[in-house]
């Protein structure tokens, strides 16, 4: 009899969404559900408990220095208890292979990049070239189909069931406005877009009538991003959503017609649960979003390659986001 735990440490959700392909593919060469571990950032209890390929979400923090230790015997205590049969590592971190090393866990499966390698039972690793030059989607199909896994979908995508959200705020009613979501911010400056252009965008939108009410989204830290673009549009169609929790986003961009926003996670969480998603790329390698529906809107003489520099962000004009809006849209 099997049993699967999958452990993914970074803490973003964006990183996560991306995984999600290599999680359902694990659970289904099995035929069962599995259990995820992950850092409770991802909020991955709540965006994954309608989605059947995962039974039961544990939380661990992957914190550094002396919590290395306490979270490796966390680690272990919890494979004692549940007796899996198979522990498979979605990214490079040790602990947990430590720990599924001392519980006697039989099969630790993971990239085996550094130190990794010594506390696995798979043969078959990631060189130091694949981890500098694949992308963490990328890193996880290749570490998987190297040890005979079989992968089934590559492109993220996300159940989140209507009774989930039916008592979540904010109220929505169905009244045929068009509906957008901006997300407007990311954890990386450089890749924000900037305000006026968000606000200027927004204002053509409505002006052309491709959208009644636009929700911006941001983390708390961020609310003023916000607040700069109400206030630089001047329109009353916005809708502050910086305070919101996960599945309150989730709502708001599920009842949207379409999403526009920085490479962060709420731009892969839009095209994970199926929304038209267009993402604004100037900074970054536009080639990450292959295994997505996200539409990519890049500036004239786009390189691949990744700039620091917020400032680079101005070269992708307004003009140019919207054109590609409309001609998705009509």
């Amino acid at each position: 009899m099997y049993k699967i735990a999958v452990v993914y440490s970074h803490h973003k959700l964006g990183d996560l969404i991306w995984q999600l392909p290599y999680i359902k593919s694990i659970s289904r060469n099995f035929k069962q559900s599995v259990t995820l571990i992950t850092r409770s950032k991802t909020q991955a209890k709540d965006i994954l408990k309608d989605n059947d390929f995962v039974n039961k979400v544990f939380y661990c923090e992957f914190r550094k220095k002396i919590w290395y230790f306490i979270e490796i015997l966390n680690l272990y205590l919890f494979f004692k208890k549940e007796k899996f049969s198979h522990v498979f590592i979605l990214d490079k971190i040790s602990r947990p292979a430590i720990a599924a090393k001392l519980a006697n866990i039989k099969n630790i499966i993971g990239p085996g990049i550094k130190n990794q390698k010594k506390w696995l039972t798979n043969k078959n690793f990631l060189t130091y070239e694949d981890y500098q030059n694949l992308d963490y989607s990328d890193q996880s199909k290749k570490m998987l189909e190297n040890n005979n896994y079989k992968i089934f979908e590559t492109i993220p995508s996300l159940i989140i069931k209507k009774e989930t959200l039916i008592n979540v705020e904010p109220k929505i009613e169905n009244n045929n406005e068009t509906t957008v979501s901006f997300g407007v911010d990311s954890f990386e400056l450089f890749k924000m877009w900037f305000e006026e252009n968000f606000a200027e965008l927004a204002n053509k939108l409505i002006n052309t009538n491709l959208a009644k009410k636009i929700y911006l989204i941001s983390s708390p830290k961020n609310q003023h991003v916000i607040k700069k673009i109400i206030h630089l549009s001047g329109k009353n169609v916005f809708h502050d959503c910086s305070s919101f929790n996960l599945l309150q986003v989730v709502k708001v961009i599920k009842h949207s017609n379409y999403f526009v926003g920085n490479n962060s996670g709420p731009l892969n969480l839009s095209s994970a649960l199926g929304v038209k998603t267009f993402g604004l790329i100037a900074n970054d390698r536009v080639t990450e979003l292959k295994n997505s529906n996200i539409i990519p809107i890049i500036p004239q003489g786009y390189k691949n390659e990744i700039n620091r520099d917020r400032e680079g962000m101005r070269r992708l004009d307004i003009e140019t986001v919207f054109n590609k809006i409309k001609s998705n849209l009509v």
